[in-house]
Parts: structure tokens; C-alpha cells; sequence
């Protein structure tokens, strides 16, 4: 099985930063792709960003230059830095994880996801 812990969400003012934070744990042998996404109310879920097992990242128009994703693979961790937030930022972000587990092959695993509200 594989745990994953979301931290970091919160309220913030329009031109403020957060990180969000993706902890995976269990029976994980490697964890290939990585991205987070976020659905704000009323819309569909959107992917924020992706980065592969390489570091190879793709980020949604949107998010070009004011987000940075990162992985730290000893670790099981994923960050996002929010820079620049504006008030379309907000939404609930969820961490996604292409995992292989031990004993049982691959999983894809969702984050509970964590809130971040930007006011203007």
C-alpha cells in the first residue's frame, strides 16, 4: 500500500507565496511521474504540472513562471513553489503519483488534497 500526505495549503494574499508539499510512503518501489493538479469549485480538475522520474516538467500555461515543481526521490517528496498567487489560483490542489508498488506493479495514487485560498 501507499500512503501520500499533502501539506502547505492555506490563505494568502494576491502576490504571495506557499509550498505545497506531496509525502508518499508504503511499499513503493519507484515512483515514475509526478503532478499536481487542482479543481477550483464548479470546474473540472486541471493539471497544474507534471515532472517525470528525470525531472522533465510540464507546466500549464497558466502557472509558466510563477510555479516551480520539484522532486526529491531519496525522499518520496513532491513541492510546489506558489509565487506571484493571484485569486485564480485558488482552488483545492491534489498530488498525483504514478507508483510501482512492491508485490503488486503499478498505482496510481491521489493526495487528499489541500486548499489554498488567495484573496485579492
Amino acid at each position: 500500500q501507499v500512503q501520500v500526505v499533502e501539506s502547505g495549503g492555506g490563505s494568502v494574499q494576491a502576490g504571495g507565496s506557499l509550498r505545497l508539499s506531496c509525502a508518499a510512503s508504503g511499499s513503493i518501489f519507484s515512483i515514475n511521474a509526478m503532478g499536481w493538479y487542482r479543481q477550483a469549485p464548479g470546474n473540472a480538475r486541471e493539471l497544474v504540472v507534471a515532472i517525470t522520474s528525470g525531472g522533465t516538467t510540464n507546466y500549464a500555461d497558466s502557472v509558466k513562471g510563477r510555479f516551480t515543481i520539484s522532486r526529491d526521490n531519496f525522499k518520496n517528496t513532491m513541492y510546489l513553489q506558489m509565487n506571484s498567487l493571484k485569486p485564480e489560483d485558488t482552488a483545492v490542489y491534489y498530488c498525483n503519483l504514478h507508483t510501482v508498488v512492491i508485490g503488486r506493479g503499478y498505482l496510481e495514487v491521489w493526495g487528499q488534497g489541500t486548499l489554498v485560498t488567495v484573496s485579492s
